[in-house]
């Protein structure tokens, strides 16, 4: 119960963060996915179920708060904490999240997420299809992966 409350606030404070602070890190409009480290985490620590309705219930409420699309962010995200939750292992939660296990789950739940949202969200614009796999779904990734690296790290020395 006391992990259940602990990731709600953390979820809760990266949403606002998301929606406020994050926005003035961008470059060229690519912006690092802070929720999709948190589920990663969250999917090493709970398991592929939790992660895949902690990612519905953020993704929901990042939609709302977001005055994005309702929905989109929901499935996106619903994707990413499922395919995080592949990276799971019971046995060696602590020793996981420390190390390049955390980058994979970080980089392929990024890389389905982002490819999931910005083909959904861009379609029906005038940009190509290839600039939106290359400048928001690679870009994105990338930010967000590279950023994952801070809290892998801050595992390792714990």
């Amino acid at each position: 119960m006391k992990s259940l409350i602990r990731f709600i606030a953390w979820g809760a404070l990266l949403i606002f963060l998301q929606t406020t602070v994050v926005p003035l890190f961008a470059i060229e409009g690519v912006m690092p996915d802070l929720l999709t480290i948190w589920l990663v985490f969250v999917a090493l620590r709970e398991g592929q179920t939790t992660a895949t309705i902690a990612g519905f219930s953020s993704g929901l409420l990042l939609d709302f708060f977001s005055g994005d699309f309702l929905g989109i962010g929901a499935l996106a995200k619903t994707g990413s904490g499922f395919v995080a939750g592949y990276f799971y292992d019971s046995f060696k939660t602590a020793e996981t999240i420390g190390t390049y296990r955390f980058f994979f789950a970080m980089f392929f739940s990024s890389l389905l997420h982002n490819l999931l949202f910005f083909i959904i969200y861009l379609a029906g614009t005038d940009i190509p299809l290839l600039r939106i796999l290359l400048q928001y779904g690679a870009g994105t990734t990338a930010y967000s992966t590279a950023l994952s690296l801070i809290p892998m790290y801050w595992m390792t020395r714990k």
